[in-house]
């Protein structure tokens, strides 16, 4: 059959195709995200019709045998929480992160403790079989499970269907090209071509597939964005990678809840999981310094305590400084805005550096409280107390409004000794957890006036 070939400009956001490049995509209004796809297309007349009868048919779902599939552990409990208590079997996972964070070290661990129960196939696109090896051996982990070498898809597929593994490691989707599309590997049409093909593996022999995927200065994994629509799950690897610790976030999860963490700490024996996230979090904080604030937030079912650092200096130029680090810094100006109408607090003359400590990600607003304690603190330079928690929404008027789940917020407080907790007023609870104390302040007025008279 012929084949001919056609350049089109396809949008890494949204997919839409477009016959010529231009600077903003006109599905979505996105920038600079056309990148030029050759694509195959069978030649005038090549293609067969249709064969009569062989439409598939549609079936009822009471009528779809099978049940609930059993979860393959990884060996990892802190994987496994993410994941939603293990490894789904037929389903895809995208493990995304910066380079040298972790990625390749935690799935050749999960490949070395899955292989003494079945046959596991990692294939690396990146590294030769005795680079793996090394690694391996440096890890510790069993050498049991089967190596491929290769960044050809067909050849991929072939050795897969062969050793018809239990699951299947591809590091990484980026070098992996397939012959049926012109192009080098790691462009957007070998990318998502590549994925869906894995994808249909997965589901027709029922083996998990995981890949791994690089990142883009953005922080977002390279390649189209229905590379994250064709997986069943992404994992993202979050944090700096210079830090004892990885955070592995779940962003997407069809079969578990989304947002959902799991705290790493690396050792010579690779990634080792952290019981109590918590305690890693404010392990090195110093109660006594001004600026530091501890508030509570729901990185998707568990409550995880973290500090939130604000320092307030004169400016050195005309313009202040506004950086902030694991919080978003609209919602910064925003918070130093209602400070200075609502509290009278003037950070016009100021610089102001924000930071959430441990590398989280500050996103839900029940930090909000604990940001603008700590901007007070700093510039009073008085300390908050070592002993407080601060959990709660602050809106446009000053007011201190509840947030969800306080119950679990309050509890994990008072489990790692904190004996204040500073809330909104309508949401002080009848019965607080036993050894902490729960105050309720109504704005920003009534808690600065409480905190430092």
């Amino acid at each position: 059959m012929s084949v001919r070939t056609r350049s089109t400009f396809r949008c890494t956001e949204c997919g839409a195709d477009h016959a010529k490049w231009q600077g903003r995509c006109d599905a979505c209004g996105e920038w600079n995200t056309l990148v030029e796809e050759t694509i195959a297309r069978p030649a005038r007349g090549a293609a067969a019709p249709a064969a009569p009868g062989r439409a598939p048919r549609p079936t009822r779902i009471a009528d779809v045998d099978g049940g609930v599939t059993a979860r393959i552990p990884s060996g990892s409990r802190e994987l496994d929480f993410v994941l939603g208590g293990g490894i789904v079997p037929g389903s895809m996972i995208l493990v995304g992160g910066e380079p040298g964070i972790g990625k390749s070290t935690l799935l050749l661990q999960v490949a070395g403790t899955l292989a003494t129960r079945g046959t596991v196939l990692y294939v690396s696109g990146e590294e030769s079989a005795l680079q793996v090896k090394m690694r391996a051996m440096r890890l510790g982990v069993g050498d049991e499970a089967s190596l491929l070498c290769a960044t050809e898809l067909e050849e991929i597929l072939a050795a897969a269907r062969d050793v018809r593994p239990m699951l299947m490691i591809v590091d990484s989707i980026q070098t992996v090209a397939t012959s049926e599309l012109e192009g080098a590997p790691g462009n957007v049409g070998q990318v998502r071509e590549c994925a869906a093909q894995l994808m249909r593996f997965a589901k027709s022999s029922g083996a998990a597939v995981v890949v791994v995927g690089h990142v883009t200065k953005g922080g977002g994994i390279a390649g189209p964005k229905t590379l994250e629509h064709i997986v069943d799950t992404v994992l993202y690897f979050e944090g700096e990678g210079t830090a004892d610790h990885r955070v592995l976030r779940a962003t997407k999860n069809r079969f578990g809840s989304v947002d959902e963490i799991a705290v790493f700490r690396m050792t010579e024996q690779g990634l080792q999981g952290v019981d109590n996230p918590s305690a890693l979090f404010l392990a090195d904080r110093d109660a006594g310094s001004s600026g530091s604030a501890i508030t509570a937030l729901m990185e998707g079912s568990r409550p995880v305590l973290v500090e939130v650092q604000a320092l307030a200096a004169k400016a050195g130029f005309g313009t202040p400084q506004r950086v902030a680090t694991g919080f978003d810094g609209r919602r910064l100006a925003l918070l130093l805005a209602v400070l200075d109408k609502r509290a009278g607090l003037s950070y016009a003359t100021l610089d102001v550096f924000l930071n959430v400590v441990g590398g989280l990600r500050m996103a839900e607003p029940a930090g909000d409280l604990a940001v603008v304690a700590a901007l007070a603190s700093s510039v009073y330079d008085r300390p908050l107390g070592g002993d407080a928690v601060f959990i709660g929404e602050v809106g446009l008027g000053g007011e201190v409004r509840p947030v969800s789940q306080l119950d679990r917020r309050l509890a994990e407080a008072s489990q790692l000794g904190f004996r204040t907790a500073w809330v909104a007023g309508r949401a002080v609870p009848r019965k607080a957890p036993e050894g902490i104390r729960v105050q309720g302040v109504s704005s920003l007025g009534d808690l600065f006036g409480r905190l430092f008279g």
